[in-house]
């Protein structure tokens, strides 16, 4: 790895604390502004909705400049966005504004590594990236309810902080030719070019197995989130507090995995690890037996260790084959747009069945079961698909 990977990762990693931190940061601020209980959810509505309406314009942009400069730019975006709260700007609107800063983040972030390393090493590096990243899951929360504890505007001004410390490393990542700049700007362009990118991602067939499932991925892993805090409450008799920290080992897994996959998982092989997703989705529905934490702890742990195997190799697989097609930037651009309408639907699903007053354990049952079907499904018809091109 070359020096300008580890800049990139630590650039990285302050910047994925600042977004994990800043959302427990802002629910404080709303609960001292004494906000609608149901602006906290909203949030993260708002933070998202980014990804989706921005997605065909963050992938040209992040392949029309140097990927160092677009994070830089982005990380000043966020900083932005968070110094807004200081002159009073509402905590839902500057954390939709962070949220565009992160939306073009994103591409850029993982779009970097296909131009600064070799194809052989992407998986490694996708390890690296998705440890930090997961790291930050880990830290970030508790990290913003600390320090927006006492004083929430305390809180956002270190986190403001930590974005114009992401920028400073962000300037001094290598500059890499820039990859497939697009030949126009306007807007019908840039629509039809999304367009474009997302059925060629579809059509092909290594970006659709890579695409269906980092898109089912991060829609279940959204959703398992408010599952495994019902559950741990209802099941285990666990606080929220508590039950935060079961979420903590269930990302310490994923990290290991992701550890693991970095290290047996080539590149040409990506696909072969759907399964692995297959079993998660079985662990998933052997919470219902669960009782006691010890357990718990070591079934959410497995669930995580398996999420982070298929999902490090799988998102290297779009990586590889977007900056074949497209350019690194436009497919990852798709990538997002596609995972993030994932997040909306099944957390909309999950929302509906809690409304209806489902019990938790059928509702595990049927998030497991759906998450084993549809790996199955997407491994079935790849396998179909490589015997009709032989």
């Amino acid at each position: 790895m070359t020096r300008g990977f580890y800049t990139l990762l630590v650039a990285q990693f302050i910047s994925a604390i600042a977004d994990n931190a800043l959302l427990f940061a802002a629910i404080a601020l709303l609960h001292q502004l004494q906000a609608p209980t149901w602006h906290e959810p909203l949030l993260r509505e708002f933070f998202v909705i980014s990804y989706i309406l921005l997605a065909p314009f963050v992938g040209p942009f992040a392949d029309a400049l140097p990927k160092g400069r677009v994070m830089f730019l982005s990380n000043g975006i966020k900083f932005f966005g968070c110094a807004l709260v200081f002159i009073g700007l509402p905590p839902l609107y500057a954390y939709a504004i962070v949220g565009i800063g992160a939306a073009a983040y994103s591409p850029a972030k993982y779009g970097i590594l296909t131009e600064m390393l070799p194809a052989k090493d992407l998986i490694k590096a996708n390890g690296w990236m998705e440890g930090t990243t997961v790291s930050a899951i880990i830290l970030g929360p508790v990290f913003g309810a600390s320090v927006a504890a006492d004083n929430p505007f305390f809180g956002i001004a270190v986190i403001t902080g930590l974005y114009l410390l992401a920028a400073y490393f962000n300037y001094y990542i290598p500059k890499v030719p820039i990859d497939h700049a697009i030949p126009q700007r306007s807007l019908s362009f840039l629509i039809k070019d999304f367009w474009h990118a997302f059925i060629t991602l579809w059509k092909d067939a290594q970006g659709q197995v890579s695409l269906a499932v980092t898109t089912l991925f991060w829609g279940a892993g959204a959703t398992l989130q408010f599952v495994v805090l019902k559950w741990a409450n209802l099941r285990l008799g666990f606080d929220n507090e508590q039950a935060t920290k079961l979420i903590a080992i269930l990302a310490v897994g994923i990290a290991i995995g992701s550890i693991l996959a970095s290290i047996y998982i080539k590149l040409e092989k990506a696909a072969e690890v759907i399964p692995a997703g297959m079993v998660m989705g079985l662990l998933v529905v052997a919470m219902v037996f669960v009782h006691d934490v010890i357990p718990a702890i070591i079934l959410l742990f497995l669930i995580g260790v398996l999420a982070g195997y298929f999902l490090v190799p799988l998102n290297s697989l779009l990586q590889h084959r977007g900056h074949q097609l497209l350019g690194a930037g436009h497919s990852i651009a798709v990538q997002n747009f596609n995972e993030n309408i994932g997040i909306l639907v099944l957390l909309g699903i999950y929302t509906l069945m809690v409304g209806h007053n489902f019990q938790i354990n059928t509702i595990i049952v049927i998030f497991g079961l759906f998450i084993t079907l549809s790996m199955g499904i997407i491994y079935h018809l790849y396998h179909q698909h490589i015997k009709h091109k032989i």
